[in-house]
Formats: structure tokens, sequence, C-alpha cells
């Protein structure tokens, strides 16, 4: 069964994956475990906010030197890239990308290596990503002459913060000198069982869009609301009339949401404020359905304050785009997945509402963003990201190490 795009080819039914190879890949994974459960612990202790990674950037660039990785580069700030290259190393090239940064969140585990800097927090696992794709880096360095073309490595800071560190680097040249024909991205994923990957081809993460409304009224005494214009009144109409952008505005075969997540004004029990200010989110699929929505959250907020008697002033800040996984490339990360871990190790994953600026990559070239397993019940590793207990079983570094290997190979290595 072949499948074609614009830029490559994948015939199935050849038998590209080389299994003397892949059991030589296999014996990394427990050699490079120690190794690897260090970096990651050390990273863990000491968090940096996007853009701020400097240390843990210094920390990637000694490493790589250490193993023996080419033409190793300082980007965006914080960001670090470098070469790989194989027999033949003109004839492809694949990025692995890795993302560096923290979030603002004040751990609450126990263990030793728990974060040293107050407030914040490696919790949606960024710090296993860099450890194994520098574990993969390691094995890819030494396994040279089994794959053609070249590796580019790209451990990318500020994932988390709009407007995020992917579109900083594609701008600095990330995806050039050497030009890149395909991009992979590895993520932990904590609804997945250790050492299980998960994967969807197509559409499978969401745009987000920032939300800022800002309702004006008039503010008094909570005894006398007829001399006031209520604006926490009309801040709670406009929430409720938003429901309408999902529920009737939007097309039932485009995935949406809408949500707000803050809502304040700085009144008492008897005192009604000037204004309140609301906050949230959009996520959709589709980027005509996206501006109308835009256009239809503006008209309902503002219509519907006028009608009241009030104002508000809208601001939405557009953020990361849809995240699309390449059809093609995917079936290649499958394919490696299963013949690593084996059939029943690995799952169809659904669309997420979640985002990831790696989906700018996915606009750029032919991409894939999958995902692996961390949940641990019989070791209480359980906690979702971006929560303060967020922690991961650390046996799946030497396996993410390894599969990012050795997929970058079976990529570099199928035939035209």
């Amino acid at each position: 069964m072949e499948f074609t795009n614009s830029s490559y080819k994948y015939n199935k039914s050849d038998k590209y994956f080389n299994m003397s190879i892949l059991e030589k890949i296999k014996q990394y994974s427990n050699q490079i475990l120690p190794e690897l459960v260090e970096i990651r612990r050390n990273i863990h202790m000491y968090p940096e906010l996007g853009f701020e990674e400097y240390k843990t950037s210094e920390l990637i660039v000694d490493k790589l030197k250490q193993y023996g990785a080419e033409n190793i580069k300082v980007l965006a700030k914080t960001g670090v890239t470098a070469l790989i290259r194989g027999k033949n190393p003109d004839s492809r090239v694949v990025a692995l990308r890795a993302d560096m940064d923290a979030l603002p969140i004040k751990e609450n585990n126990t263990f030793e290596y728990c974060s040293r800097n107050e407030g914040v927090m490696h919790a949606c696992g960024h710090d296993a990503h860099m450890a194994m794709l520098l574990g993969a880096a390691k094995i890819l360095i030494e396994n040279r002459e089994n794959f053609n073309g070249t590796v580019k490595l790209i451990f990318q800071p500020s994932e988390e913060k709009f407007p995020g560190g992917a579109k900083e680097m594609i701008k600095e040249g990330v995806l050039e000198n050497p030009k890149v024909d395909f991009v992979i991205g590895q993520h932990v994923l904590p609804d997945l069982e250790a050492g299980k990957v998960g994967v969807k081809s197509g559409k499978y993460m969401a745009s987000t869009d920032e939300i800022y409304l800002t309702v004006k009224g008039k503010g008094g005494h909570g005894a006398t609301p007829n001399l006031n214009i209520d604006p926490v009144l009309i801040a709670s109409h406009i929430i409720v009339s938003m429901q309408q952008v999902v529920s009737r505005f939007s097309p039932p075969e485009i995935p949406t949401v809408l949500s707000f997540g803050k809502i304040y004004g700085y009144g008492r029990t008897n005192i009604i404020p000037d204004e309140v200010v609301i906050e949230g989110t959009l996520r959709t699929f589709n980027e005509v359905w996206r501006e109308q929505a835009h256009n239809k959250i503006i008209n309902l907020a503002e219509k519907t304050a006028e009608a009241m008697g009030g104002s508000c002033e809208v601001r939405i800040d557009k953020g990361y785009p849809f995240l699309v996984n390449d059809n093609i490339l995917t079936e290649i990360v499958k394919e490696s997945a299963v013949s690593f871990l084996g059939s029943e190790n690995f799952e169809e994953l659904d669309i997420r509402m979640t985002a990831e600026d790696f989906a700018y990559f996915t606009q750029q070239c032919p991409s894939c963003f999958y995902r692996i397993g961390t949940m641990n019940k019989s070791k209480n590793i359980t906690s979702n990201l971006h929560t303060n207990t967020f922690d991961i079983d650390e046996d799946i570094l030497g396996t993410g190490a390894c599969l990012l290997a050795w997929t970058a190979i079976n990529v570099l290595n199928e035939k035209d």
C-alpha cells in the first residue's frame, strides 16, 4: 500500500525497518536510563520560565558537546540547535524537537528533586522531553553509520508562553541551513500508561485564542442599583450569551470550545464597581470559522453591554494555529512505534482541545507530534499535566530516547 504527498513516498510493503539496527537501539534503553534520570532531575530541580531558560540551555549545550554533536548554536535567546550527520548527509533532514520551559506553578511534591526555584515547576514534562532528546542525540551520534541524511536537534524555549518559541525559532532560521524536510515532536501524556505510545493523523490539537473583555458601567452603592449601571450584571449576561457561539453558531463538524476562566470586579458586598474584566479562551480547528467566531464574540459582547446601558471593550489575542500531523509521516511514526514496542503498546488518539506551538512547525513542512505515556498507578503517578503534583514514571526516559532515535533513522532511511 503506497502513500504519497508532494514531498515523498512511503511504501508500507517495503521492509525498510532494519531489525539488526532495531535490536541495537533497544539495548540502549537500560544503558542510558541512569544518565537520563540524572539529567531530568537536574532540570526539574532548576526550572526556568519561557525565554529565561539560560541554565537549562547551558546544560544542553554542554551535553551536546560531550556527545559530539556538530554545529551547536543558540537561537531565540535560549533555544539550542545542533546537527548529527549520517551517511550522505545532504539527502534528507529530519528535525527532532523538545520544548524547554517550565510553568509558574508552586510544586507540591515531596521527592528530593522537587523544584528549588520558588513558584516555578516543570509541570508539563518538558524536563523529560529534553532528557529524552539528549538521549536520542547520544544514540544517533554513536550510530551515524546506520542512517542516511542529517538529524537536526531543536531544543525550543517558551512553548507555554504566547506567542511561543517555535515561531521565534522559525523566524531565526531553525528550519534552514540545512533545510529541514520533516519535524517530529514527542510529548508525555499522563492519560496513557507508561511506555505506551499514541498518535493521531491529520488535525490533532486545536488553535488557541485569548479573549479579554472589559465591561464598563457606573458604580455605586449596592442598595441603590437604580442609580448605577451594573457591570457585574452586564458581565453575567455576556457570559451566558457567549454560549451561543458554540451551541448555535458553530458548525457541528468543527470541534469548538469557548470557556471563561476569570472574572473580577473591584467591588464589595455593598459596592457595585465601575468595571468588570472577563478572560477566556477559544479553541477550534478551522481558520474560516475561527475568524467568524471572533466576530460573533465581539458583536455579542458589545451589543449586550450596549443594550443594558454600558459598554464592552473586546481584545482577542490570536494564538497558536491548530496542529496537523502529516498522514504519511505519522504512518512511519506509527510503524516505528509498533516495531519497537509491539502493537499492544500503541494507541490511536482522539483530537485534543489543548494547544501546542509545535503547530507552527506543521505549517512549514510535514510534521508529526506524538505522545508517550507516563502514568503508573502502582507508583501513584497519576496527576494531570499543569498540576502541582505532576510527575512521570522515569522508566520511560530510556524508551522515549530510543524511540525518537529509531523513528528518525526510519524516516531518513525510507526510500523514495
